[in-house]
């Protein structure tokens, strides 16, 4: 099943995942480091990395959500698909609920309770990601129809669009 929201052939959702992912991981290491004696920066830091992971993590939400209702209902990928995306909105949840406490606090330091609701928040991160991968490499949802290994580049148009042909 082919990807509904793309990017010069390339599906969207899986470009942004990426950066949400990224930054929710540094966050919660940044407060691990800070927690442990680490400078004092790095609590401010791991603050707007989560600020930012949420705003990656919703846009990355919505793309995903094009290709989530594209597929057909009653199949393993609609099962899968929907247990990927509960387990991304329960990240971006617990991720939320430490940016809240975070957001008013006089120190952006996070403390055992928040890191462990952001180790949580990866662990539960860690199973979406392998779902994501299940629903890629194993059931082909977000796949280009004529995806093979000697494809052509999905900046060229196929052949019979070059050759004038009309199908």
């Amino acid at each position: 099943m082919e990807s509904r929201l793309k990017v010069l052939g390339h599906p969207v959702h899986p470009m942004l995942v990426m950066f949400p992912v990224a930054l929710f991981v540094t966050g919660t290491i940044f407060d691990i480091v800070d927690t442990v004696g680490g400078p004092d920066f790095l609590a401010e830091v791991a603050y707007w990395n989560i600020t930012v992971g949420l705003i990656g993590g919703l846009l990355a939400a919505v793309a995903g959500a094009f290709d989530l209702l594209a597929i057909p209902a009653g199949t393993r990928a609609k099962r899968v698909g929907v247990s990927h995306a509960a387990a991304n909105l329960a990240v971006i949840l617990l991720f939320a609920a430490v940016w809240v406490v975070r957001l008013n606090a006089e120190s952006r330091a996070a403390g055992g309770a928040l890191i462990a609701i952001e180790v949580v928040g990866l662990a539960l991160l860690g199973i979406s990601a392998w779902l994501g991968g299940e629903l890629v490499d194993r059931l082909g949802v977000g796949v280009d129809r004529d995806a093979h290994l000697d494809a052509p580049s999905s900046l060229r148009p196929p052949a019979a669009q070059r050759s004038g042909d009309v199908r």
